[in-house]
């Protein structure tokens, strides 16, 4: 058999097949059924299924999501079938190309570890706000309801949120646990507290109940409509029964104010039918009294109010919503004929005549006076005297014209 010889191998006169490497010759098989040619063919079809097989991966690593760990055993595995490969090719290109997508595949699990840190990273400050707000609902909140749609929701959030390490996944993890259950037991601690004002509201309430009915058809209407508003008093601080218990005592506590009130209502009523013939009467007596005014004789001005005031008291009460007005209308013809007296009293007094007497004469004498005053001023040039004197005059003046009109009044 002739030899035959291929830039990356050749086959030698007794048909043993070679690849060159960069490590030198190999025997990657032998050729006995035919011509040198041949089998150089044979072992580069070979070495293109294997050129096949890197290309594919090559695509696959580039273009899908297969992971670095699945990548790197196929890079291994092909780098392996190369070495030990029966096929006349470019073996080194293909492992160079090998190490080149192998240190791709490394780049690509370092980008993905840095996402999974960052993922961690946020997944961790993501339940670390969780658990922080779960713990500051489980000390603070006492909305009950929102609270608790709030744990809940936490807890899907949590469940939502990427894993951690699983040290400070499950430390993280017991802190909600206890938030919840510290939230649960403060709910339940409450609303057992709630049940006990509740029922003590209940106690407090049906005794308010029984007192209330038992003076519902008590006819002392000004005492007990009193003791009802204390009783509602004490009811408003009583706080809340529960929701059934309470519309029952407040519909039998309601009741029995209502029986009390509708009566009293009635009884005035009643009364104040009766009332009525007594304000016609007074507005009679008032018609009476307001002919006194303006008050001209001051005596039988005050004999006839007087008269008119023991008739009005003879007649007796009103309906309270007339006896302000009534009353007020009297108050004033009572307040003209005692402002008429105290004027006569005025006009009459001797003293207070003596006094005015005595003021007239005394301005007169000082207004004498002053007017000497002025004449010697004038005569001597003194401005100053003059000017003073006069304002003296004109004030001296003035006082004795009132003082005067004062002493006319008990000339009249």
């Amino acid at each position: 058999m002739s030899s035959a010889t291929d830039p990356w191998g050749r086959v030698d006169e007794d048909g043993t097949v070679y690849v060159r490497t960069a490590d030198g010759e190999r025997v990657v098989g032998s050729w006995q059924a035919g011509a040198p040619e041949e089998a150089l063919a044979y072992f580069r079809r070979k070495y293109d299924a294997l050129v096949t097989e890197v290309g594919l991966l090559e695509q696959r690593v580039r273009t899908t999501d297969l992971q670095p760990g699945q990548a790197r055993q196929s890079i291994q595995r092909l780098r392996e079938a190369v070495r030990d490969a029966h096929a006349v090719g470019d073996l080194d290109a293909l492992l160079r190309r090998l190490d080149a997508l192998d240190e791709e595949v490394e780049r690509r699990r370092e980008e993905l570890r840095a996402v999974r840190e960052h993922a961690r990273d946020e997944a961790r400050a993501i339940k670390e706000r969780i658990v922080a707000e779960a713990e500051r609902i489980a000390a603070e909140e006492t909305h009950w309801k929102h609270g608790g749609e709030r744990l809940r929701r936490l807890v899907e959030e949590w469940k939502a949120a990427e894993r951690i390490d699983k040290p400070t996944e499950t430390a993280l993890w017991k802190r909600l646990s206890a938030a919840r259950n510290a939230f649960t037991k403060r709910r339940k601690a409450y609303f057992a507290s709630l049940d006990d004002q509740r029922e003590e509201a209940r106690r407090e309430k049906e005794r308010l109940v029984a007192e209330a009915e038992a003076m519902q058809d008590s006819t002392d209407w000004g005492e007990t409509a009193a003791a009802y508003r204390d009783l509602m008093r004490r009811w408003k601080l009583a706080g809340r029964a529960a929701r059934d218990v309470e519309e029952q005592l407040w519909a039998r506590f309601k009741a029995a104010q209502d029986v009390f009130f509708h009566a009293r209502n009635a009884a005035f009523a009643e009364r104040d039918a009766e009332l009525r013939v007594n304000a016609e009467a007074k507005e009679e007596l008032l018609a009476e009294a307001e002919r006194l005014v303006p008050v001209g004789d001051v005596r039988a001005a005050r004999q006839a109010l007087r008269s008119i005031q023991e008739r009005w008291e003879a007649v007796g009460p009103v309906p309270r919503d007339q006896r302000d007005r009534l009353e007020g209308r009297l108050r004033k013809v009572e307040e003209a004929v005692r402002g008429a007296e105290e004027a006569e009293w005025r006009r009459t007094n001797p003293e207070a005549r003596a006094r005015a007497e005595a003021t007239v004469a005394q301005l007169r004498s000082s207004i004498d006076q002053l007017e000497k005053r002025l004449a010697k001023a004038r005569d001597a040039g003194r401005d100053k005297d003059v000017k003073e004197t006069e304002e003296a005059l004109t004030a001296r003046r003035a006082w004795l014209e009132e003082a005067e009109r004062t002493l006319a009044e008990f000339s009249r």
